[in-house]
């Protein structure tokens, strides 16, 4: 097979080489196109656009594999802890014990963030948008730790500042949640895990302290495990856009969450409960729903099936529907919401026409599901899944610096006016 393709324009051939991947996945290089033939590519969205080869994820939406290093995440789901996935997305590498060891007591040992964040706080409206808060919040960790803004910094400071943000990324969720809801700020208790640890600030009063249960720790452990990478998604390029120009982790994380924000991205979990809300109000039959999903002339989309990217079932969509049918079955949460949710599952499980289009519910079907049965508000949803994904984006932005990409500059063809003159005021 040739190892280029061929672009005949203009009475020209110009050769495009083909890149291969270790997994066979083939692509054309096309990074010296325009100084060839003065062409550019279009492609709305980059959905057949490789924009770098990366070391961290392997996803094949066809046969449903989702891989972290060349790990199959149903091996790390049921095996790993998240602090431990974390350090292998970030360093390359499944950790050895004395490397956990460090790795989770460095992590440990920085939950705490600066008393001044209360100012900061104060100064958001109670009802302000959480993922709004942790956003700013998080780039304002480049105020408190200044060092963080050197391009050139060492690999002990880049690990110094990785660490930082893994171990108060919580903290400041945790704390946003409080501050919306008129609750005293929970300091981080070290005798916990992360999620323990999270769950006890979350949910803690001084009057009350909680204890969460072994079931809600791990169903919680895998979600973000399940969220931890997802290769080039919406928020994860711009992480590495926005760090190709050598702004700092923190600047660079917080722009992913906000592309996170989008009710398109991150927000699909959020969705699915506002659904089942919407169809309890209008009294709860799931069938009605279904059937208006069936309907090609009806604009009902049903929330939390099928996925964009597999179009097979999503393997970490199997995984968490157990953790889900776990926490349910522990907690015994009495939920009209959560009753609709079940109803929707096995009916569309059952149903040749979702079966037929591979309509299966998603993780983000399943998620939103545990969170609410946890008592988590759905505004939090999406800052969950920023908790989730932090692994991925901190490692995109490693990589991306240690390989010594580029500043990200896209293309466009101009469609505007032509070249022409300036009329005066009184000439309009």
């Amino acid at each position: 097979m040739s190892d280029f393709a061929e672009l005949h324009y203009n009475g020209e051939i110009i050769k495009l080489p083909v890149v291969e991947g270790t997994e066979n996945e083939k692509a054309l290089d096309i990074s010296k196109l325009r100084g060839q033939s003065g062409l550019i590519t279009i492609d709305p969205g980059y959905k057949n656009t490789g924009s770098t080869r990366s070391a961290i994820t392997f996803l094949d939406g066809e046969k449903g594999i989702l891989r972290y290093r060349g790990y199959p995440i149903e091996q790390l789901a049921e095996k790993s802890t998240f602090l431990e996935v974390a350090y292998l997305i970030i360093f390359g590498k499944l950790p050895n014990k004395a490397e956990l060891e460090e790795w989770t007591d460095d992590i440990t040992h920085h939950t705490l963030i600066h008393e001044d964040f209360k100012v900061l706080l104060e100064g958001f409206p109670s009802n302000a948008h959480p993922m709004g808060v942790i956003s700013s919040l998080v780039t304002s960790l480049t105020a408190f730790y200044p060092e963080s803004l050197d391009p050139s910094s060492s690999p002990d400071e880049v690990r110094t500042s990785i660490v930082r943000l893994m171990a108060k990324l919580p903290t400041i969720a945790a704390w946003a949640y409080k501050n919306e809801i008129g609750q005293p700020l929970m300091y981080p208790k070290n005798n916990l895990d992360y999620c323990g640890n999270f769950l006890n600030m979350m949910f803690s009063t001084p009057a009350e302290p909680y204890s969460a249960d072994p079931v809600v720790t791990n169903a919680l452990t895998k979600l973000l495990i399940l969220h931890a990478e997802h290769e080039q998604n919406c928020s994860t390029s711009t992480v590495r856009i926005v760090g190709s120009s050598h702004a700092s982790l923190y600047a660079s994380v917080s722009a992913g969450m906000n592309a996170l924000w989008g009710p398109l991205h991150g927000g699909a979990n959020q969705a699915v409960i506002e659904m089942l809300e919407a169809i309890k109000a209008d009294g709860g039959d799931a069938d009605k729903y279904l059937a208006k999903a069936k309907d090609k002339n009806d604009p009902f989309r049903l929330m939390g099936f099928g996925h964009r990217v597999y179009k097979n079932f999503d393997p970490r969509a199997r995984i968490i529907k157990k953790a889900a049918d776990d926490v349910l079955g522990k907690l015994g949460v009495s939920d009209p919401i959560l009753d609709i949710a079940k109803k929707l599952e096995e009916s569309a499980l059952a149903d040749p026409y979702f079966v037929e289009r591979k309509l299966y519910p998603n993780v983000d079907f399943y998620s939103g599901i545990i969170y609410r049965a946890l008592g988590i508000p759905t505004n939090m949803f999406t800052v969950m899944f920023a908790m989730g994904r932090l692994p991925g984006w901190v490692g995109q932005w490693k990589e991306m610096r240690e390989n010594g990409e580029p500043i990200g500059r896209p293309r466009q063809v101009y469609t505007g006016e032509n070249e022409r003159n300036y009329v005066d005021m009184s000439n309009r």
